[in-house]
Order: C-alpha cells, then structure tokens, then sequence
C-alpha cells in the first residue's frame, strides 16, 4: 500500500535499500547490441525510418550549415522517448517525470547553447533582445522581457516534460486503487478505460520527447 500517491515518483525509494531507480535510465542501453547481431526486424526499419525522418526535420532547423548537430538531437529525443517508454511498464521508474532528470538534460544545453551565442556572434545576440519594429520607449522593456523569457527557457522544458510524464502516471494510479472496492461490471469498464489511457500515455510519450527535442534544436538555432 503507497503511503502517498506521489511515492510511485519517488527516485530513493528500492526493496534494497539502495536507489536503485536510476538504473531504469540506462535500460535503453540494453536494445542497442540487439540490433548488432540480430536479423533486421520491422521495428528495426521503422526506428530507422523514424531516424532519418527526424535528422531531415532538425537539419531543416538548424540549418546546412549546421547539420552535423542533428546527431545531437535525435540522440536526446531516443533517450527521452525511450524513458517515457519504459516508464510505462510495471515497476519501472519513470526517469523522466523527475525534475532531477528533465533539468540535466534541458539546462547543460540551454548554457552551452548561450555561452556558444554570446562568444561567437554577440551582435546577433543583442540585436535578438530588441524584437524588430518596436518603438523606442519600448525598447528597455522589450530587452527586459526578452531577457526573462530566455532564462525561464530550460525551466520550462523540464516542467513541461516531467508535468505531462506525471499527470498520466498519476491518473493510471487513481483509478487502479479505486479497483478493488468495485463491482464486476464496472471493473471491466475500468479496465477499458486504463488501455485507452495507457494508449494516451504512449501518444503523449512521443509527442512530449518531440516537443522536448525539437524546441532545443530551435533554441540552438537562435544562436546561429
């Protein structure tokens, strides 16, 4: 019995007394030499189909000039997509629905990404505080927002992906404690409506590691 609904998110909590949920972070690592040895399968040439379809879409982004950084990525959006994937499983813990995990993955890129602007093209930088076409007396406030929306950038990543990963997981767990306090023909109705949420939370799992890469690769073409 969870003491606390949250306690399903708790990244200390093991049997052996030692954190071991982390490790879920690296179970993605476990398919890689699979697709070595083993004899090429559909889901092999749908994630390479799925690959290339996402390193056309960031090299159009960033940029020909920069498509070497598409790499970059698609390598964060296989790690969150399959996190979020993963997380679905029972007794998985779901990394990415942490905070812990979210802010190092969105906030190392947001300051590589503004220390790399700021070095090699600062006018570019500047001239992004001041939008185009704004009046003058304007301008301090313009440079101040823009200023604010540019720091709050990582955090909103990392919310945004942890939110959406937790109010699934929170609403599975919500109606399967209401399950054994109910009768046969409503337990049935339950149960079909935890597969369509379970459907949901996959749509959402792709949607959200998506979001995640492809508003990094934007802000990494600011700087360009």
């Amino acid at each position: 019995m969870m003491s606390s609904l949250f306690s399903s998110f708790d990244p200390s909590s093991s049997i052996f007394s030692v954190s071991l949920n982390w490790m879920s972070t690296i179970l993605g690592l476990m398919f890689i030499p699979y697709t070595v040895w083993a004899m090429p399968s559909r889901w092999i040439f749908l994630w390479s189909l799925i690959s290339k379809t996402l390193h056309k879409e960031f090299k159009t982004l960033l940029g020909s000039k920069n498509s070497s950084g598409t790499i970059l990525f698609v390598s964060l959006f296989s790690l969150i997509v399959f996190n979020n994937f993963l997380g679905l499983l029972p007794y998985v813990f779901t990394s990415t629905s942490h905070l812990a995990m979210t802010l190092s993955l969105a906030l190392p890129m947001w300051v590589s990404f503004m220390i790399f602007g700021w070095i090699n093209h600062t006018q570019h930088m500047l001239a992004h505080l001041v939008p185009l076409s704004t009046p003058g007396p304007l301008m301090p406030f313009m440079v101040l927002i823009e200023m604010i929306s540019n720091l709050i950038r990582p955090g909103t990543l990392a919310v945004r992906l942890a939110a959406n990963m937790i109010a699934g997981h929170l609403l599975l767990t919500l109606l399967g404690n209401t399950g054994p306090s109910l009768s046969l023909s409503i337990l049935s109705l339950l149960v079909f409506s935890q597969i369509l949420l379970l459907i949901l939370e996959s749509a959402v799992a792709i949607i959200q590691s998506y979001v995640f890469a492809v508003l990094s690769s934007l802000y990494a073409s600011e700087t360009n």
